[in-house]
């Protein structure tokens, strides 16, 4: 006959036994855990690369192009001239989407110059095609692009044309207008591409 206070304390001892293994087996699991999810966290690198990238306008002199980067893309900086912005409205006929209806800017940039302030285009410079980098080409009447050419961009990938506000031209292969990033001005002469109003995109 086996003693009950012996089999008592056998049972006693393997819920031990369990409760200590689990636990273990718990403790290990999660300190396994916690390394493998904070790898998957994004690097201080990476989050500085999608920051808001701050922009000086005095250095971009009427007619000019600068380009910076935000979030790896190219973003462009274009000071319009007088000239130019009264060119925009002259050839709306060529264009796919003249009043911008797609939703590729933000609200505040759906209108005739797809800008905040007139003078300053910015955009993704990005062909909505396939993501090549047009080339800024503000010579109206260009013998290579024809006559009715009014300054813009030019992608030569697959001959892809936008104007000088990022509005495609009909018949081309990109779909859609140049992507306007979210943006703001901070004062009269900096601009805080990344975020706008709302908070940083």
């Amino acid at each position: 006959m086996s003693n009950p206070t012996a089999v008592s304390r056998n049972a006693s001892q393997r819920r031990l036994l369990l409760l200590a293994t689990g636990t273990l087996g718990g403790v290990g699991l999660v300190g396994t855990m916690v390394p493998f999810v904070a790898s998957m966290a994004p690097s201080q690198a990476a989050r500085s690369r999608g920051a808001p990238v701050q922009v000086n306008l005095d250095t971009a002199a009427p007619g000019s192009l600068v380009t910076i980067a935000w979030r790896g893309k190219p973003v462009w900086i274009l000071h319009r001239t007088w000239d130019m912005l009264d060119r925009l409205g002259r050839h709306d006929r060529l264009l796919a989407d003249p009043l911008s209806r797609e939703a590729q800017q933000p609200t505040y940039a759906r209108n005739a110059t797809r800008a905040l302030r007139p003078e300053f285009f910015v955009a993704i410079g990005l062909c909505t095609h396939l993501g090549c980098v047009p080339t800024y080409r503000p010579e109206v009447g260009a013998a290579d692009l024809g006559e009715d050419w009014p300054g813009g961009f030019f992608c030569p990938c697959h001959g892809s044309k936008f104007d000088l506000a990022g509005r495609v031209f009909r018949a081309v292969p990109a779909p859609l207008n140049l992507e306007i990033p979210p943006y703001e001005y901070q004062s009269e002469t900096r601009l805080v591409v990344g975020q706008d109003l709302n908070g940083p995109a």
